[in-house]
């Protein structure tokens, strides 16, 4: 299975609409679940008590068995091939291929141990938003590359 933790919700329609689009076409493949969770009730001038408390919350929501793959700003940027081995090579060994999302402030030091990968997006900076579409629209590709379906030509 895979797991999407993320802290936030959607609320753009527009955004909401991709992803389950996406996940609709996933799920067939490969069962998705979505978690989110809210953000913190901290004000933004306590960003450490904030990302504190978020990876915390992360943290709760992943199981020692899982294969995780952080979204972080330090990590190493992967092409869709890469992604694709990625998430076979960590369904194939793993309970669950849990991608986590933290909040706006970023996350801890004990979530980026606990990762056994950290992916970098891009370059650029994505609304929270933005990056659960392609979150998705990747985790789609990467099983259409895996069983070589030409959609990801």
């Amino acid at each position: 299975m895979i797991r999407i933790v993320c802290i936030g919700r959607i609320k753009e329609k527009a955004m909401l609409s991709l992803i389950e689009e996406y996940q609709k076409r996933i799920t067939p493949i490969q069962k998705v679940e979505v978690v989110e969770l809210p953000n913190s009730v901290l004000k933004d001038s306590e960003s450490e008590g904030i990302i504190k408390d978020e990876s915390a919350r992360i943290l709760s929501k992943i199981d020692e068995r899982d294969y995780v793959v952080l979204l972080d700003l330090q990590g190493k940027m992967l092409d869709s091939h890469g992604l694709a081995s990625l998430c076979e090579k960590g369904l194939e060994t793993h309970k669950n291929l849990t991608f986590v999302i933290g909040g706006s402030h970023g996350v801890d030091q004990t979530i980026r141990n606990r990762a056994d990968f950290r992916w970098r997006l891009s370059d650029l900076t994505f609304p929270h938003q933005l990056v659960r579409v392609i979150l998705m629209e990747q985790i789609y590709r990467s099983f259409m590359i895996l069983k070589n379906h030409p959609y990801h030509k």
